[in-house]
């Protein structure tokens, strides 16, 4: 991390001033430190502690550590590494986000793995900032983390776009796909399996083999390009299949 540099956040608003601390005004904001690397969380405490307005309550050299401290001193703002011994730091946001959920968590990691990016805002994560980020910025990450911003660094926030316009992409073709067709038989089916009915009481139920149960479920699976059960179920939920209005009910 060096100690000057251009702005390296991104994907927020500017920030609004929070020289009074934390974002109710409340005094400063108290910082908890996770790095398994000595030297660089010694580092970062040593230059946090001259600034104005933020506490350095704590250090962790493992995610463990980190979820424990956090959830005894609840800080404003965790800065944590993504790859630690014991338990990693994207397992420990998802703990910490269950312990104190007022807690705002930014990753600092050197990763720049989109799949490490994906995992930690799915874990929680306020923020995913990359460790060649210089100090000052680290200390303003800090103050707008508490304002309720998320901070992504540019490279990083650019993968993250990428990934939501391939989604946004896929998810439109699949709209304007047409519905696969399902027979009467097919549609009963779903609809008993959608009630949680088992095959055996699905088989009952239509008095046929559990067998031909399973070879229509196969057959539901396979057009509608699904893995589970409970995906087809869904899926017919929001195509509307199991309405008895719908065009292809019986």
């Amino acid at each position: 991390m060096s100690a000057r540099g251009r702005p390296g956040t991104g994907a927020r608003d500017p920030a609004p001033d929070v020289s009074s601390g934390t974002a109710d005004g409340g005094g400063a904001i108290r910082v908890l430190i996770v790095d398994d690397q000595a030297l660089f969380r010694r580092g970062l405490h040593v230059v946090l502690g001259t600034e104005e307005h933020i506490d350095v309550v704590g250090e962790a050299d493992n995610g463990e550590e980190a979820v424990a401290l956090a959830e005894r001193l609840a800080p404003d703002v965790v800065l944590m590494d993504v790859r630690m011994p014991r338990l990693g730091g994207i397992d420990a946001a998802r703990r910490i986000r269950e312990l104190a959920p007022a807690t705002r968590i930014l990753m600092l990691t050197v990763s720049d793995e989109e799949e490490d990016l994906y995992e930690a805002i799915k874990a929680g994560a306020n923020g995913y900032l990359l460790k060649e980020i210089s100090v000052e910025e680290v200390a303003e990450a800090v103050r707008a983390a508490v304002q309720g911003q998320s901070l992504i660094s540019p490279s990083m926030a650019s993968k993250l776009l990428k990934e939501f316009n391939s989604l946004a992409r896929r998810a439109a073709e699949q709209e304007q796909a047409p519905t696969p067709v399902l027979t009467a038989r097919e549609l009963e089916v779903l609809r008993l399996v959608a009630r949680g009915m088992s095959n055996r009481e699905v088989a009952a139920a239509l008095f046929i083999s559990d067998n031909t149960v399973k070879n229509h479920v196969r057959n539901i699976l396979e057009k509608l390009h699904l893995h589970s059960r409970m995906e087809a179920v869904m899926y017919a939920v929001r195509r509307r299949l199991l309405d008895p209005h719908h065009p292809e009910g019986p």
